[in-house]
């Protein structure tokens, strides 16, 4: 299955029934009243966070969806059927806004939520509601009102407690294979993960997920890269974890300054968000001079420290119980670091 996170699509409401002119024609009632029934009203278009859907795949391509317009009303004072509410599908986790942009018309965050974004026409009022003593048999109804047309811009951002974030090629996939049941694409290449990857990580009777998410380039604050499409999916964690190549990278702490600095430019939030630093490669013959580098720097910011090896497992358990801690614990005892 392919991964979409955005869609732009087209909704439209239902149009309101138009109210009926009609006149009661009954035996012995040789000039009976208006009795036109009113229109029923149009359908609204509802958006609702299904829990099974992982990806916005199927608006991408069908992007124009209209609810069913209410039927006209009747004689006899019926009034006609509203239109059914069109329900479209979207992953827990969906932003909604205007395509004009501007602020978020909803964020369903929670299985089940539901955001109405296409309000139905009303219906038109049968010519009942029109008599008076000096009209007593109006000869008009009122016209249902037209739905609304709305261009909407649909963003997913994963919901995860944990976020692994690094440069490219830093081990995130190889890690989140080693520690939950996911089967993230591992190469030894850079940008082998284009998409992020969800991992659920079981400790004891209690778990937590994970993401995988794309490595950072420099710039992409401003969108360099896969840009904005990873830092979207930072936002939702709880905690972050950065991962440095100990034993390959010429400067581990500029890697780790790179990775930083993109947070602090993106904002929202991430640059106070808990975080903790792992070296990882330390089973490689020049891991030894990066990996002291780091627990040094480590202790200079105040924050957490773990020495990994994805191949060998050094360290893994180690992390998973680190990881819970800050995947479960209260996120006030946490400061920014």
């Amino acid at each position: 299955m392919r991964f979409i996170d955005e869609a732009v699509i087209e909704v439209r409401s239902g149009r309101g029934g138009d109210g009926r002119v009609s006149f009661r024609r009954e035996k012995f009632v040789p000039k009976g009243g208006p009795d036109g029934g009113d229109g029923g009203r149009g359908g609204d278009v509802i958006l609702h966070a299904h829990p099974h859907l992982k990806t916005l795949l199927e608006y991408h391509f069908k992007r124009k969806f209209k609810a069913p317009d209410g039927d006209p009303g009747g004689t006899s004072n019926k009034t006609g059927r509203s239109g059914e509410a069109l329900v479209l599908h979207v992953p827990v986790g969906t932003v909604v806004f205007p395509e004009t942009g501007g602020e978020p018309l909803g964020d369903l965050v929670a299985p089940g939520q539901q955001l109405v974004v296409a309000v139905g026409g009303k219906p038109g009022a049968g010519n009942q509601h029109f008599a008076l003593p000096w009209r007593q048999t109006p000869g008009f109804a009122k016209a249902g009102g037209d739905g609304e047309t709305r261009v909407l811009r649909l963003e997913l951002k994963l919901l995860a407690d944990i976020g692994l974030v690094g440069l490219p090629n830093a081990g995130k996939s190889t890690l989140i294979n080693r520690i939950s049941a996911a089967k993230a694409k591992v190469a030894d290449y850079p940008f082998t993960t284009l998409v992020p990857n969800l991992g659920v990580v079981a400790i004891g009777d209690r778990s937590f997920v994970v993401a995988d998410l794309p490595g950072l380039i420099e710039g992409a604050a401003e969108g360099v890269g896969l840009g904005h499409q990873f830092l979207r999916h930072c936002e939702r964690t709880r905690a972050l974890v950065h991962l440095v190549d100990a034993a390959t990278a010429d400067d581990p702490i500029a890697e780790l300054d790179r990775v930083r600095n993109e947070l602090v430019k993106y904002g929202r939030g991430l640059e106070r968000r808990p975080w903790m630093l792992v070296a990882g490669k330390t089973d490689l013959p020049d891991a030894s001079a990066g990996t002291e580098a780091l627990q040094a720097e480590a202790q200079r910011r105040g924050v957490p420290f773990l020495a990994i090896s994805s191949f060998t497992g050094q360290g893994i358990r180690e992390l998973v119980v680190a990881m819970a801690g800050m995947a479960l614990a209260d996120p006030d005892e946490w400061g920014a670091r």
